[in-house]
């Protein structure tokens, strides 16, 4: 009977083990990949070039699902994978290798980024709007708190990196990014 009460507690050991260490191993996450904001499909974007009618205008264009954009003038430009000033200076090189303007002012401005996927162990899962400046724990206050099965110390972020899905561990100050999935696992003891 001794020997059977030895072997369920190291089987319910290890299975405690297993459990946390699913997110425990991950590697954190990169902060240069939260700082540095890579476009991708989903995203709508307003371009402004003075000078150039087509594009004074508040129109906003979005990142369709090649990761392309396609501009009055210019036809479909690859974005995806690109930050914001690459994109601007992208855009000012193809102006004047096509001899339409000579010193053009580029502006990209982000009006709606990615939305972002909270999973697991909060109140109200799903997808939410991405605010710029939210980390781990905005996230999960807009998606109604941990609950209190909750391991608050044990949260993942999912983010695409270079095309890949990239699983890393987080805290609650870790920085998200548009597109991000946040998933909260469940407490054990």
């Amino acid at each position: 009977m001794r020997f059977l009460r030895l072997i369920g507690l190291s089987l319910m050991i290890s299975l405690l083990a297993a459990c946390t260490g699913s997110v425990s191993g991950l590697p954190p996450v990169s902060t240069a990949d939260a700082n540095q904001y890579r476009l991708a499909p989903g995203d709508e974007l307003r371009i402004i070039i003075p000078g150039l009618t087509e594009l004074e205008s508040n129109t906003a264009f979005t990142v369709n699902d090649q990761g392309q954009l396609s501009l009055p003038l210019l036809g479909s430009i690859a974005v995806s994978g690109s930050t914001v000033p690459q994109l601007e200076q992208r855009i000012a090189s193809q102006l004047v290798e096509r001899k339409l303007m000579v010193a053009p002012a580029v502006s990209v401005q982000p009006v709606k980024l990615r939305p972002i996927y909270i999973l697991g162990e909060v109140r109200s899962p799903g997808e939410y709007p991405y605010r710029p400046g939210m980390t781990v724990v905005t996230a999960v206050s807009v998606a109604g708190g941990f609950t209190f099965r909750a391991n608050r110390g044990t949260v993942a972020i999912i983010r695409q990196v270079n095309g890949q899905a990239t699983t890393s561990k987080a805290s609650e100050n870790t920085p998200i990014q548009p597109g991000d999935t946040i998933k909260v696992v469940e407490k054990w003891f």
